[in-house]
């Protein structure tokens, strides 16, 4: 299902948002206030043929304004890591939904509306929203992703809505370091209440915005009625554990200091 920006909805989506260094914008514009708060496009796949993409309850009313720079809530949230310079993201990689796709650029169109990945050779990509943070930058990275569509089925996005608290994100970039974020939460939202303001504010440690369409699909308007949206902040890299060839006891006192492998 496409992700699309009304143009009238864009003009009525204000939010101040702060810069972040190495930004290539100044400041997120609208258009990522209000990415996607519509939906719009052919009748869906998962209506077709009454299959439905997971999804977490749907989050009632909009959630308390938070102010610039308080990292995402949620029930696990870790310490953020080192940020990271400014690069190009080239590849997403989410292990618990099975999802490892590439990463696309898109920015606006002529009208302030915000581009989406186009039927095509780049419909299954992710696609990082130029204006925002790059991954692994203070400020908050967005990227969206289409949920699924009549010809094509279940697209990149498609299990956004299972992943859980804890789950690891890992967003390869143009310079080859990893930017790994942790999942702090996931919610739904109606596109008629949708909480621009807690979801695309730019925050001071590096978070991300995985963005796609939820609930069900209208038949009327062509519309899914919901968004989903996933919150991560940065974490260092998993270290694996340190392992020696061998874990022997420790020797009781008066024994010999020989030790036989068996």
């Amino acid at each position: 299902m496409i992700l699309r920006t009304a143009a009238a909805r864009l003009h009525t989506a204000q939010t101040a948002l702060r810069p972040a260094a190495g930004r290539r914008d100044d400041a997120v514009p609208a258009a990522a206030a209000a990415l996607a708060i519509t939906g719009a496009g052919v009748i869906a796949f998962t209506f077709a043929t009454q299959r439905h993409a997971p999804q977490p309850p749907l989050t009632a009313g909009a959630p308390p304004q938070v102010p610039a720079g308080t990292p995402a809530s949620g029930p696990i949230a870790q310490p953020s890591a080192s940020p990271l310079p400014y690069a190009v993201p080239t590849t997403i990689k989410i292990p618990a939904i099975k999802v490892s796709a590439a990463i696309t650029t898109l920015g606006l169109n002529h009208d302030g509306t915000l581009q989406v990945p186009r039927p095509g050779p780049d419909y299954d990509k992710a696609a990082w929203y130029t204006g925002s943070a790059a991954p692994g930058q203070p400020g908050t990275a967005v990227i969206e992703g289409h949920l699924d569509s009549a010809r094509n089925g279940p697209s990149v996005f498609y299990r956004l809505g299972a992943t859980r608290p804890g789950d690891l994100i890992t967003i390869t970039r143009a310079d080859h370091q990893d930017a790994i974020y942790r999942v702090d939460t996931v919610k739904r939202y109606r596109k008629t209440a949708f909480p621009t303001d807690t979801v695309f504010r730019d925050t001071d440690t590096p978070s991300l915005r995985l963005i796609t369409c939820g609930g069900h699909f209208d038949t009327r308007t062509h519309h899914y009625t919901d968004n989903t949206v996933v919150f991560a902040t940065l974490t260092p890299p998993v270290t694996p554990p340190h392992h020696t060839p061998y874990d022997w006891p420790a020797p009781s006192p008066g024994a010999s200091n020989e030790r036989r492998i068996r």
